[in-house]
């Protein structure tokens, strides 16, 4: 099988409807995919954000000494006692715990600004995937009436 430059494309309406049918499955298959990690992307965005509104909100000196729910795991929580809020560990992800201070803030801000960066870059790509699966079906379609067409005058 011949390499073609990158760059080059094919033309697929010289394709038969078999060959057309195994593109679109594989276009369809990288939609689902791609509108997966789309959606992982925004929620873990949403869940830093959440993260950073949390400390600047509910770790102030507001809420010392005040009764909160400390989460133990993802579902459970138990109450507790802020005594100190300058002297808090901060999850920032994947395992890593930091002391509250700028740097935590940088660390989530940061990881919201990457995340945005991504999901700006993985749009663009299911765009381009989405204007793919169409002209694929445009030319599969037209491949059905035209076979229909010559089947019903032969």
């Amino acid at each position: 099988m011949a390499s073609q430059p990158k760059g080059q494309g094919i033309d697929i309406t010289s394709l038969s409807m078999q060959q057309l049918s195994q593109i679109k499955k594989q276009f369809e298959d990288e939609l689902t995919h791609l509108s997966n990690s789309f959606t992982q992307l925004r929620a873990a965005q949403v869940k830093f954000r959440e993260c950073l509104r949390s400390i600047e909100l509910g770790v102030s000196g507001k809420v010392e000494g005040k009764p909160i729910l400390v989460p133990l795991t993802a579902s459970l929580y138990v109450p507790g006692t802020l005594a100190d809020t300058d002297n808090v560990i901060v999850d920032v992800g994947t395992g890593f715990y930091v002391e509250k201070h700028e740097r935590c803030y940088g660390i989530l801000r940061s990881k919201v600004e990457d995340l945005a960066v991504n999901l700006k870059a993985l749009e663009k790509i299911l765009q381009e995937k989405n204007d793919g699966l169409r002209m694929i079906e445009d030319v599969l379609r037209q491949k059905v009436i035209s076979s229909g067409t010559n089947s019903s005058t032969s």
